[in-house]
């Protein structure tokens, strides 16, 4: 709903959301997991509601709602074809389609033999769709990612067509890339299968979606019908949106003096919070000040009041009493959610990361202080910004230790007699540069890539894949763990 309301009233319906990943045995068992994880009604999904079953406009609630949130995919894991088919039925009347998780390559998918550990028996991946397609209502979706070769990832994708996937979405990485092992999605292999695969195949694509123009990019080079983005969509929930125009900003798009800009943090943590109250807690929003502008008529005792609550002394700690705890998920999901969406502010203004590390989930109020800490923040930096004419800012990036590090790397690569190091066409450096905005705008996070978390130490090989690097330098041929790939993408929303 967030990423849906910086996009036009003609075009919402261009984006399609999946659910969060859902287990479907646990989804099956009772009614609580159900109640807890997906809520279509105000009331519980205790049956099997019918094929034909509409509700009346009351008795809706969140999740498949058709005047909020759709078109929908409701996502699961699964290893049972039964047991997949009894938890899709209960949310078949509120949603587009089944998508059944092949991606997954966490160790409690690993553990549970689900996600992308169901890879090496493509009977059963076969049978998991097949049984939907044949017995449910709605259609059934897939999402893989890549094999170790693109024949056999070919060979992948048309067993889940042929099992009866209407749509296939692919993430361009191996069930070993992940955490510091990320690296680059491979959008070849994705193009190869869109040669390869029949015309009318629907194709979306996954991996190395940062900003809007990853997005065309992804379409030309892969030719996919749609592009996937989870984690960047987390960071930054209008990255499916235009900017405004030029001159057309408001209050909550920033431009600065080179031309680049985003949305304001404080902007977008208002809409999001204002989405809470709406619809969640169904209250009505607060009466707010308007967003802060550098054209606004100066304020001194009001900020100099705001700074001394901000930096004044710590309050005494509250007795937490015996709240009872929440289990809306919408409120669960509050606190991580807004770590992503604030990454670069809070990591330049610790008395927000610390106030909202306190936050615990239904506290709204502590919520509600977090944004004043924001948009506090917010309104000091941009006022900075133009009081030195951009100058703060371009300090600031100057002093940015990972772009300087890979600065000295660069003029070492450049004093070989123009030998460019393999390690520098690896770089993410590059990347951040195109990326890095001010802190106090939503952008993107640039993991760093394997080769630059080894340097770092923040990465460690086995024996295994150094002894695997150590064949691949000397030429050895042989399979490898640890490969060098290229490119990123997505088309849903992790909520």
């Amino acid at each position: 709903m967030l990423t849906r309301s910086f996009m036009p009233a003609s075009s919402p319906k261009d984006l399609l959301a999946y659910t969060p990943m859902l287990h479907a045995r646990m989804f099956t068992e009772t009614s609580k997991f159900r109640d807890s994880h997906f809520q279509p009604l105000r009331t519980s999904l205790a049956v099997h509601p019918s094929p034909n079953f509409t509700p009346s406009p009351p008795d809706l609630y969140l999740d498949g709602n058709p005047t909020i949130d759709r078109p929908l995919f409701a996502q699961f894991c699964a290893n049972n074809p039964d047991e997949l088919l009894n938890s899709a039925k209960y949310v078949a009347p509120f949603c587009d389609a089944i998508d059944l998780n092949l991606g997954c390559p966490q160790g409690i998918a690993r553990k549970g033999h689900y996600g992308a550990f169901l890879q090496e028996d493509q009977p059963l991946i076969y049978r998991l769709i097949n049984k939907l397609h044949t017995e449910l209502s709605i259609p059934v979706t897939a999402k893989i990612r890549i094999l170790e070769t693109r024949e056999k990832t070919l060979e992948y994708a048309q067993n889940v067509l042929k099992a009866g996937a209407s749509i296939l979405t692919v993430h361009g990485r191996t069930r070993e890339m992940k955490g510091h092992k990320t690296g680059l999605a491979d959008w070849s292999v994705i193009r190869y299968l869109r040669e390869n695969l029949p015309a009318e195949t629907v194709l979306f694509a996954n991996g190395n979606i940062l900003r809007k123009g990853d997005i065309v990019r992804c379409l030309e080079e892969t030719g996919a019908d749609g592009v996937m983005s989870a984690e960047g969509n987390l960071y930054d929930p209008a990255i499916f949106a235009d900017p405004p125009n030029v001159g057309e900003e408001g209050r909550e798009y920033w431009r600065g003096r080179d031309g680049k800009g985003g949305w304001r943090m404080d902007a977008v943590f208002r809409r999001y919070m204002d989405i809470l109250y709406k619809y969640v807690l169904e209250v009505p929003v607060p009466v707010r000040k308007p967003l802060y502008l550098p054209s606004d008529p100066d304020v001194v005792e009001e900020e100099r009041v705001e700074k001394e609550e901000e930096e004044g002394p710590p309050k005494k700690k509250q007795k937490r009493g015996n709240k009872e705890k929440t289990s809306n998920p919408n409120l669960l999901a509050m606190q991580p959610h807004l770590f992503h969406l604030l990454r670069p502010l809070v990591s330049k203004h610790h008395n927000v990361r610390d106030a909202l590390a306190h936050c615990r989930a239904g506290d709204i109020a502590a919520f509600e202080t977090v944004l004043q800490l924001v948009e506090i923040a917010v309104r000091g930096g941009l006022k900075e910004y133009e009081e030195t004419e951009g100058r703060s800012w371009a300090e600031e990036l100057e002093r940015d230790e990972r772009l300087k590090l890979t600065k000295e790397a660069e003029q070492k690569d450049n004093a070989k007699d123009g030998e460019k190091g393999e390690e520098m066409d690896e770089s993410s450096i590059e990347t951040v540069r195109a990326c890095k905005r001010p802190w106090w705008v939503v952008q993107p996070y640039v993991r760093p890539l394997p080769k630059e978390a080894l340097a770092k130490g923040s990465l460690t090989l086995s024996k295994k894949e150094k002894a695997a690097l150590e064949k691949s330098a000397a030429g050895v041929k042989g399979p490898v763990s640890v490969r060098r790939v290229a490119s990123p993408c997505r088309m849903d929303i992790r909520r």
